[in-house]
């Protein structure tokens, strides 16, 4: 198996080095105008499709033309498209199903809903159309963004997914009702994403709205999933979150894993927080050392490092975006021509790709519109300007029509070989391959805002500078903007503060504590203070943190 594993890297490397030489067309501002109106087209073929066929279901079958409820029937698709929208230009339609979701959407329903899935699309599509609901046109109210129905739809949300984190390891349970809680015969296996995937969304919740009670339990979920790493720095797929046992101890960055890398990054700068770096710095290493094998990365048994599985999963076509974020763009670079070259070959991603055969996995052939190795050629694009990543873009709009437009919007492929098709349009079509799509094409968008534009909150602080770039893409390519969170955090530590002062005032005067000379806050003779793990002291909140996205850390 090694020497065939070799022979298909070397192909792999010819091609690459093909495509890097061709370097490929330049793309002209026309041709770019012109596939950015191609991808609205395709939007609005899928969008209306939904809402004359599927809506109030989640999710549109595009080849029955009717609809299905999948993830809690609550209208999933418009919270999933509703900020794609705004990207799209289209402010009307925008304030339309903000103002429809608010009527008719209800989560005190009898529903067994996915804690993860719930969270990623329902409250991190709510509170992004939330942050973006004054730039849509909408009225909003006195003390926005730290208040608004929008938010509180969020909260509303999230609060139904708390049970679930009441477990001894305060890792949460996978599947909660919502109206009940956790069934008493739910099971405690859950996947590793399924643990750490909430320190964006709930953050984002504390922040808002002052209740620390999201942020708290998943910090939780994240400190005592670090714990369980292997001896060799790795974790599994599969974790009993009451016994801490790994059910299944596949390492690797793909399905089941995926996101919870991408969180520990995406946290890190959105709440500039070191002990999330530290997390992931740590995790690089174990998998660079055990996974990665000529900028492929392989599945392996998490004690031992041995390999289990030498396949290529689509979910990990994230990574060289998340690369780029750290500023890894040489690795990321070759890893997202590895992935292209796939796409080359079929048309799409396949879900597994046995690297040594070069070809499909059993059973897991299809392709269901996922977003990304789009999301990562809009991040490298952003960071080099390589036209290559536009000709992704360009195949993936043409493949993407050519092989799964139906008359009721567009069909996941069933199997990538000979372009069956499947009776599903997930969600996330709209939300995020969409989206990206359009983002690549679209280099002026407002989310690639560099900081020229920018706008006033109106809320607990008036010179809160909100939208002024940055913005953090959650799992479901739902953008929030870190500078919201410092605004309204701001609000809760100025409350904090005159508390503290009015209860001084209360007390009796004591005499002040003598400090140690050894305890000074100023710095000694010769010494200099070191600047954090974390700092972009020119702007907090600069969009190379996100989209371009470098982490600077000392000497940098």
């Amino acid at each position: 198996m090694l020497r065939l594993l070799c022979t298909t890297i070397l192909c792999v490397i010819h091609v690459f080095t093909l495509i890097s030489n061709a370097k490929g067309q330049e793309f002209t501002e026309l041709e770019m105008a012109h596939y950015r109106e191609k991808i609205k087209s395709m939007f609005y073929h899928a969008y209306n499709s939904y809402l004359d066929h599927a809506y109030p279901y989640d999710e549109l079958r595009p080849l029955t033309c009717d609809g299905q409820d999948t993830w809690g029937s609550v209208s999933l698709t418009l919270i999933d498209a509703l900020d794609t929208l705004l990207i799209l230009g289209n402010h009307t339609e925008f304030q339309r199903v903000a103002t429809l979701l608010q009527d008719t959407v209800d989560f005190d329903i009898d529903v067994n809903a996915s804690v993860f899935e719930t969270n990623i699309r329902v409250v991190g599509g709510l509170l992004s159309a939330h942050l973006l609901s004054k730039r849509a046109g909408m009225e909003v109210e006195p003390g926005w963004p730290c208040s608004g129905p929008l938010l509180r739809m969020a909260e509303d949300a999230a609060r139904k997914l708390l049970p679930a984190f009441q477990t001894p390891t305060g890792m949460p349970y996978g599947t909660v009702n919502l109206l009940r809680g956790v069934n008493p015969t739910e099971t405690p296996v859950t996947c590793t994403a399924g643990v750490g995937t909430f320190i964006l969304e709930f953050s984002a919740l504390s922040r808002l709205t002052g209740d620390p009670v999201f942020e708290d339990v998943a910090r939780k979920a994240l400190r005592s999933l670090w714990k369980t790493r292997s001896e060799i720095g790795l974790v599994g797929n599969h974790i009993d979150v009451l016994s801490k046992k790994w059910v299944a101890q596949d390492a690797g960055i793909g399905a089941g894993v995926d996101s919870y890398f991408e969180y520990l990054v995406k946290g890190s700068i959105m709440l500039q927080d070191e002990e999330l770096l530290s997390m992931f710095l740590e995790y690089d290493k174990a998998i660079k050392n055990y996974t990665k094998f000529d900028d492929w990365y392989l599945w392996v048994q998490m004690h031992k490092g041995t390999v289990s599985m030498p396949v290529f999963q689509s979910l990990e076509a994230f990574w060289p975006g998340l690369q780029s974020l750290i500023g890894e763009l040489d690795s990321a670079l070759r890893t997202f021509h590895n992935y292209y070259t796939v796409w080359r070959q079929f048309g799409g991603l396949p879900e597994f790709y046995s690297i040594p055969q070069g070809y499909t996995v059993d059973k897991r052939e299809g392709y269901p519109l996922r977003p990304e190795l789009i999301e990562s050629a809009m991040y490298l694009y952003k960071a080099t300007g390589d036209h290559t990543f536009l000709q992704l873009g360009r195949d993936a709009v043409e493949s993407i029509e050519k092989i799964t437009r139906v008359p009721c919007g567009y069909a996941s492929v069933k199997d990538i070989r000979d372009h069956k098709l499947d009776n599903r349009m997930e969600s996330f079509f709209l939300a995020e391959t969409i989206k990206y799509l359009y983002l690549l094409f679209d280099p002026d968008n407002f989310l690639h805002n560099s900081g020229l534009d920018f706008e006033l909150g109106t809320g607990p602080s008036e010179d809160c500078v909100l939208g002024a770039g940055g913005y953090i893409f959650n799992t479901e390519a739902h953008p929030l903007d870190p500078a919201a969170l410092h605004c309204c955090s701001r609000k809760q530590e100025e409350r904090r503060e005159l508390q503290d002062i009015l209860l001084n005032l209360s007390e009796p005067l004591t005499e002040p504590p003598v400090m140690d000379p050894s305890e000074s806050i100023a710095l000694k003779p010769g010494s200099r203070r070191k600047a954090p793990l974390l700092s972009c002291p020119m702007q907090p909140f600069s969009a190379r943190l996100a989209v371009m996205g470098q982490v600077f850390t000392d000497g940098t």
